[in-house]
């Protein structure tokens, strides 16, 4: 497969899971600030910070506050990592491959595109910040599915899997960083009900609420969050299925021609692994949620670049 196609397709995956995920991350930090709204006017800086995207914002808003952050998150065609941008992008990518991908893969990928292009503040109020989020979500459940039922299992579909999976990865990450670390409740209130609607919540985020109710019933514990969103190799959500199937698929890829193993680094997906499976939940927060948290991000990073010089890079 020529290495422009396989960017593409790479890239196309990637920016329709972040902008699925970056819209998770805003509903779920909006729904934990309502809940429990921490002191002070920035109240939206700890996801700024989650996301990295703290210069890209401070370049354009003078406070972080509700109306700029979910502006800056959503719609704002400068932010190159809003849900806005994310489409568009996928779209542009898409577009190089009309013949390479369904007619409905990118029906629905284009109309969402066109209709993302009339978002504005006005929009989130007229539909309500959680009747926008509940009709994007199913948005992005249709482009799954027609991808899932429509596209041929052959060497472009890997390249597909690996971004998708590469993007789930990092961004299941993110999310469990937007509670543990920035928005920790008072010791008084660890396990009390605020703190377990807020994990039920983030579960409910990650469509992971009825997977962790059916595995470990109604009592919400943070260990067994941990469990299911980081560690869980059955749960597609997890870091660890995510992971895997990125494996999967650069295995049937094999090495990039005319390469010689002796040339071809070892992925960090190998490394990755071997971290999600360096011991329980309990260990892993017992440890510092946030630096294992972090360490996965770090990893997805090196896993991108080393992508980009074997497989992807062209000119």
């Amino acid at each position: 497969m020529l290495r422009r196609v396989a960017n593409h397709l790479f890239w196309a995956a990637r920016n329709i899971e972040r902008a699925e995920w970056r819209a998770r991350l805003v509903n779920v930090n909006y729904h934990l600030l309502v809940e429990s709204p921490p002191p002070g006017v920035e109240t939206w800086s700890p996801l700024l910070a989650i996301t990295g995207d703290r210069e890209v914002f401070a370049k354009k808003y003078s406070t972080a506050d509700e109306a700029s952050a979910l502006a800056f998150y959503v719609f704002d065609g400068e932010n190159p990592s809003s849900i806005r941008s994310c489409i568009r992008t996928a779209r542009e990518n898409a577009r190089e491959l009309r013949h390479h991908i369904s007619s409905e893969l990118w029906l629905e990928l284009n109309t969402l595109h066109l209709d993302s292009l009339g978002w504005s503040l006005a929009t989130l109020e007229s539909s309500g910040i959680y009747g926008f989020f509940a009709e994007l979500s199913d948005r992005f459940y249709r482009i799954s599915g027609v991808t899932h039922d429509t596209l041929t299992r052959d060497i472009g579909y890997d390249f597909f899997v690996i971004g998708k999976m590469l993007e789930r990865a990092e961004s299941v990450s993110r999310l469990l960083d937007v509670k543990y670390h920035f928005l920790l409740p008072t010791p008084e209130d660890v396990g009390g009900p605020v703190d377990k609607l807020q994990w039920a919540f983030l579960l409910r985020s990650a469509s992971a609420l009825e997977a962790y109710r059916r595995s470990h019933g109604n009592a919400i514990e943070v260990e067994r969050v941990v469990e299911l969103l980081l560690l869980d190799p059955a749960f597609p959500r997890s870091a660890q299925f995510c992971v895997s199937r990125m494996e999967s698929a650069l295995t049937r890829i094999g090495l990039p021609k005319n390469a010689l193993v002796s040339e071809v680094a070892p992925l960090a997906s190998a490394s990755l692994l071997r971290i999600l499976n360096s011991g329980p939940a309990s260990d892993i927060i017992s440890g510092g949620l946030h630096e294992f948290l972090m360490q996965i991000q770090d990893e997805c990073a090196s896993i991108g670049d080393e992508l980009f010089k074997q497989y992807l890079g062209f000119e």
